[in-house]
């Protein structure tokens, strides 16, 4: 199992709206409301990089209020 952060900016007055429709996707492990450029965070985990894209491009992408995500993907060291 591999793990994501997603960095998530909304439209204005769309972040409880995207909070909500975050946490009922499957993969979604945590979210949580950030500071700064972004306006929330989400971790994901998957089992490979095509589950990734369908969860990024087909779920994420279609929440209305998404304006725009960087995703982190996490490594081991």
């Amino acid at each position: 199992m591999s793990t994501a952060f997603v960095l998530i900016k909304t439209r204005p007055q769309m972040e409880a709206v995207v909070f909500r429709a975050l946490l009922a996707l499957d993969n979604v492990v945590e979210t949580h409301v950030v500071y700064g450029e972004y306006d929330l965070a989400a971790r994901i985990d998957f089992s490979d990089d095509k589950e990734m894209s369908r969860i990024l491009i087909g779920e994420f992408r279609s929440i209305e209020g998404v304006e725009k995500t960087e995703t982190l993907i996490a490594a081991e060291v």
